[in-house]
Parts: C-alpha cells; sequence; structure tokens
C-alpha cells in the first residue's frame, strides 16, 4: 500500500491512498467465505462452493462492492498510522479508481491537530484576588449549620423573608387558564428566589388563607415566553427556629465537644474553600494569558459540530419547537441571534482550548496513570451524586472514557504551567502555587486540583 499526504489548510489535510489488488486476497478470501456461507448452491454444501460458482451466482460487481466496503476503514488508519498526522473528527472519503485485478485508490480528507508554537511560561505573568478570612466568614458558616438544624414552626403573622410557606400556584394567559402552571401543596422558601419571578415579592405580607395575583413571563410549557398572571394562595406559614450556637451545639452537629472547636474547623474548611476559589481563579487567568498569546487555527468541521450539538441540545429541551425555544429566549432577555453568536464563540474557545492544552501535553510529554484516571473518575461520580460504578457505565455507554482520558491529561498539562508562571494577588504579595499545582519536587493536593478544575469547568 502506498499513501500520500497533502496539507490542505493547518488543520486539514486529504491522504491519497493507492492499494494494489494482490494485497486484497485475504480479503476477497474472506468475502468468498462470507457468501458462501449466505448462497446456496445445488451440489454443495454450505460454505464450500467454489469461488467461481459463487461469483456467477452473485456477480463480480457486488463482491467487489463488498471488499472496498470492507477494507476502506483499515487501510485509512494503516495510512494515518503510517504518516504520523494526529487526526481528529471523521474522515470524508471518496474512492477515486478501481481496476479489477489492478488497483484500489481512495481519498480520505481529514481534520487534523495544527502545528502550534508554544510560548516560555516562565515569562508570564497573572495576578489574582487576595483572600483573607474574618470572623464573619466564620460566623456565616456557623449560621448555615445552626439552620440545618433548625426547626420549622407554626406562627400566625404575616409571610417574612426565611419564612417556609405552603402555597398554592395558578396562572392565565390572556384569560385562559394554563394547566401545567397549576400546583397545590408546595413548599418554598420565601426569599430562596427558586420559582417564579416575583412570587417572593407578592408573597411578602400575605397570611394564611390570603391570596395574591402578580404578573410574570413563564419559562417552559406551550406558553414559553409569554406574560402570565400567577394567582398565589398561602396554605401555612412556619418559621425556623435556630439551636443556641453553644457547646451542646456543637456535640449536636459536629465530632467536636466545645464551640471554639468547631469554630476552629470551620476557619480551616473556610481556607480550603477559598484556596479552592483562588486555584480556580489561577487556572482561568492562566488559560486566558496563553490563549492570548498563542495562535491557534481552528478546524471548521469541529467547531461546527460542537455548534450543532449546543443548538440541538438547547431546542430539543422544548421538542425541537424553535419558536418556543425563540420565545424563551426573548424571556430572558435575549434574541436566537444572539444565542447562536454566542454558541459560536464558547465552541471556537472550546475547541482552541483543547487544542492547546494537547500541545502542551505533548510538548511536556504529559502521562496520565491509572490512579489519576481513578481520582478523576470517582471526583466526577461523587459530583453528579452516582457511584463510581454507574457513572463509569454511562460514560462508556456515551463513547466519553476517552474524552474523560483526556480532560485529566489536559489539566494535568495546565497545572505544570501554572507552576512555571508568576502569580501574584491582589496586594502585591507573590502566590505559592505548589500545595494548589505541585511543583518540581512536590505532589499537590489532588482535592485541590480537582476541586479547583470542576471551579474552572463551571
Amino acid at each position: 500500500m502506498k499513501s500520500t499526504v497533502e496539507q490542505l489548510s493547518p488543520t486539514r489535510v486529504r491522504i491519497n491512498v493507492e492499494v494494489p489488488f494482490e494485497e486484497l486476497k485475504p480479503d476477497f478470501d474472506k468475502a468468498y467465505k462470507a457468501l458462501a456461507n449466505q448462497v446456496r448452491i445445488p451440489g454443495f454444501r454450505p460454505g464450500k462452493a467454489p469461488a467461481k460458482l459463487i461469483e456467477a451466482r452473485v456477480g463480480r460487481g457486488a463482491i467487489l462492492e463488498q471488499v472496498v466496503n470492507d477494507v476502506l476503514p483499515a487501510r485509512y488508519s494503516e495510512a494515518v498510522t503510517t504518516s504520523e498526522i494526529k487526526v481528529i473528527g471523521q474522515p470524508e472519503i471518496e474512492i477515486t479508481k478501481i481496476e479489477d485485478g489492478e488497483q484500489l485508490a481512495f481519498t480520505a480528507e481529514v481534520d487534523v491537530r495544527p502545528e502550534i508554537a508554544l510560548p516560555a511560561y516562565d515569562g508570564i505573568e497573572v495576578s489574582v484576588d487576595a483572600f483573607s478570612i474574618g470572623d464573619e466568614d466564620i460566623e456565616e458558616q456557623l449560621q448555615s449549620l445552626r439552620q440545618r438544624f433548625g426547626t420549622l414552626t407554626g406562627v400566625e403573622r404575616a409571610v417574612t423573608d426565611g419564612d417556609f410557606v405552603s402555597i398554592d400556584l395558578s396562572a392565565t394567559v390572556d384569560g385562559e387558564d394554563v394547566p401545567e402552571a397549576a400546583t397545590t401543596g408546595l413548599s418554598h422558601e420565601v426569599g430562596s428566589g427558586q420559582l417564579i419571578e416575583g412570587l417572593d415579592e407578592a408573597l411578602t405580607g400575605l397570611s394564611a388563607g390570603e391570596t395574591a395575583d402578580f404578573t410574570s413571563t413563564l419559562v417552559a410549557g406551550d406558553h414559553a415566553g409569554k406574560e402570565a398572571v400567577i394567582t398565589v394562595t398561602v396554605g401555612s406559614v412556619k418559621e425556623r427556629e435556630l439551636p443556641e450556637a453553644d457547646d451542646d451545639f456543637a456535640q449536636l452537629a459536629s465530632e467536636f465537644d466545645t464551640l471554639e472547636e468547631l469554630k476552629a474547623d470551620l476557619r480551616t474548611r473556610v481556607e480550603r474553600v477559598k484556596k479552592v476559589e483562588q486555584a480556580g481563579e489561577i487556572r482561568d487567568k492562566v488559560l486566558e494569558a496563553l490563549l492570548e498569546q498563542v495562535e491557534v487555527p481552528l478546524p471548521e468541521a469541529v467547531v461546527k459540530a460542537e455548534i450543532d450539538a449546543v443548538q440541538h441540545d438547547a431546542v430539543h429541551g422544548f421538542d425541537h419547537d424553535e419558536d418556543a425555544f425563540a420565545a424563551a429566549l426573548e424571556a430572558q432577555g435575549s434574541t436566537r441571534e444572539e444565542f447562536d453568536k454566542d454558541t459560536k464563540e464558547s465552541a471556537e474557545k472550546s475547541v482552541k482550548t483543547q487544542l492547546l492544552l494537547d500541545a502542551i501535553a505533548e510538548e511536556e510529554n504529559t502521562q496520565v496513570g491509572q490512579e489519576e484516571l481513578t481520582e478523576r473518575i470517582l471526583f466526577q461520580a461523587q459530583r453528579y451524586g452516582l457511584s463510581p460504578e454507574q457513572f463509569i457505565q454511562q460514560v462508556q455507554q456515551a463513547g466519553q472514557l476517552g474524552a474523560v482520558f483526556a480532560d485529566v491529561r489536559r489539566g494535568k498539562a495546565l497545572a505544570g504551567v501554572v507552576g512555571r508562571v508568576k502569580v501574584t494577588d491582589s496586594e502585591g504579595n507573590a502566590v505559592d502555587t505548589t500545595e494548589m499545582f505541585g511543583g518540581p519536587e512536590d505532589s499537590a493536593d489532588e482535592a485541590i486540583v480537582e476541586e479547583a478544575a470542576a471551579t474552572s469547568a463551571e
């Protein structure tokens, strides 16, 4: 087999392949054997008919077509391996010549990873927000913990922020009832903003048994994007009573005996969260600096595939009703044109980022061990509330295990770059990234790295 590569653009090549027919003899034998088991020829047992009789029965053209279809994927893969090009995406294959008994020739156009000139990492400087931990941070965490152990008590007064209410909802659009917007006995925390826009304002000041109307835009259903008159009726009002912050509470809510020990632990937790947030900001800033400095040619087909996937998923949520999707965008103060523009920009940045980090991983010879891959799987499974087995099963069914591996490798490559970048905070202090991302002779805190990666991704 002979193959040559033509560079069509920085991100696309044409592979020209020529295969002599003598190399296809095993493929023809395989085709004849398969047909021998399918075609019944009088006087011969299944699988025993001679090739010439099979050819006379089904035709040389049918056999040739089957052989060509069978050998194309393998010959294409062999050509890619021989040429050492790094393909991305699916090829467009065209048969250019079939001379029976002589030669099979075809071309394959496919996107490839472009050559990327990487900068000197030690010349990159980024600045991130400084952080400090005050008493108010600890009190906020303590308050949150007290709320988790609070009790709800019914009250006979008007609704205020923070109350828990049981409500009934109904809606009309242009005077007509909207059945899918009606519900009864719904529990809601006033002030959380988790339901319909305008609901919390309408509830404030009402007492049990009272009703109020307000207008809001529906975001789902047949009337998505339309303004509706919402009626809310309060069934009951409860307030949350918090336990006293003392040693007894510390023993109830934690493994500590005293409130001071609990507060010390909360301070440690707050510090860790702030470090994770800062690590995420460092990753983002370093990545942005790299993207600004590096020219990355974009494969059009890969970008288009990403755009198509996002658009399909968005419209799929509205049963592929373009009008309903447009109405929902309008309700959010946007348009389909703006959505498409934002989607295109996000897809281009996503592809550029992946190609850049892949290039860094190649240059740095970044290796991913089984333990690192397992840690990512465990972390992601926990984030999605799945067991590791369930997460792996879903990933395998979606054919995304390779993507998980690639993400781990890209994250590890970026972490290696961060260790060589000069990082300062907004107060001018140098930030030691060793604990977050590791150094030449140190190990990073894997939990911080994983959480920072998740923060950046989100």
